[in-house]
């Protein structure tokens, strides 16, 4: 029986990242893709000029009729940026005994803004984490959840034990956000691993963090163990920004289905 995954997210309205990415990932793996669309977003690959947040209610809503008739095999979370979400998201995947899920904490964004108040990091911290099979921080967000500067591999490694040992969740710490190295560090069950990545000389990094986080729910709905589930996705994804659509005036999109050309 085909897999199915659920993404909860916001929408990118140019389709690099968010909602949009999480599908085109999803369906890449030929699994069948349901969406909680948390915020609308005006983007692009230049930047995000306007958000229109979900009422609460109508997130819980959605996640209900999920649910009651297609239950996902995995789940990958992406951009909630209201306390109110964060509460209706965790609520429900408690009450629906949720499995299989990738929290991508977006909390920084590409430019250094935050994209959620210290309130809602609060809640997601204390509420979502707890519920996570996996969180896939970047070295901004890492840095704001372990109150530390990273300025290289070694203050990674560090900031990564910290944040597991802190939030008791297995985490995979992503680099190659301003940095030389394309390694992750994986700690899970207090394990540590790194993840070897090769550089990708590309402008097309608009949506890599929502792809890797949707295409590690896929790997984990098959039943993968969690480091061959990061394997297989960052192969996925270097071969999705190597073979980048070369669109918009910014950082352009990726390329989801460059195993189908």
């Amino acid at each position: 029986m085909m897999k199915k995954i659920l993404t909860i997210a916001g929408s990118d309205s140019s389709g690099g990242a968010g909602i949009q990415a999480d599908i085109k990932t999803i369906t890449a793996h030929k699994m069948y893709a349901m969406s909680v669309i948390t915020s609308l977003t005006a983007q692009n690959t230049t930047g995000v000029f306007g958000i229109l947040n979900t009422p609460s209610e109508f997130t819980a809503q959605q996640i209900d009729c999920i649910f009651s008739d297609i239950r996902p095999d995995a789940i990958k979370i992406g951009m909630l940026s209201t306390s109110e979400n964060i509460l209706a998201v965790s609520e429900r995947l408690k009450y629906y005994n949720a499995e299989n899920i990738v929290i991508d904490p977006v909390m920084i964004s590409t430019s250094g803004h935050a994209l959620i108040s210290d309130n809602a990091k609060e809640f997601l911290i204390n509420e979502l984490f707890p519920l996570a099979t996996l969180i896939t921080p970047n070295i901004p967000e890492a840095e704001c959840l372990s109150d530390m500067k990273i300025n290289n591999f070694s203050d990674a490694i560090i900031s990564a034990n910290y944040i597991y040992k802190r939030f008791q969740t297995n985490i995979l710490l992503k680099g190659g956000h301003g940095s030389s190295k394309a390694d992750d560090i994986l700690i899970y069950q207090g394990n540590q691993v790194i993840i070897h990545g090769n550089i990708i000389n590309s402008d097309n990094t608009h949506g890599t963090g929502c792809t890797l986080s949707s295409a590690i729910a896929c790997n984990l709905a098959l039943g993968y163990p969690l480091e061959t589930c990061i394997k297989n996705s960052k192969k996925y994804l270097e071969n999705a920004m190597n073979t980048g659509l070369n669109l918009g005036k910014g950082n352009g999109p990726l390329n989801h289905c460059a195993e189908f050309n």
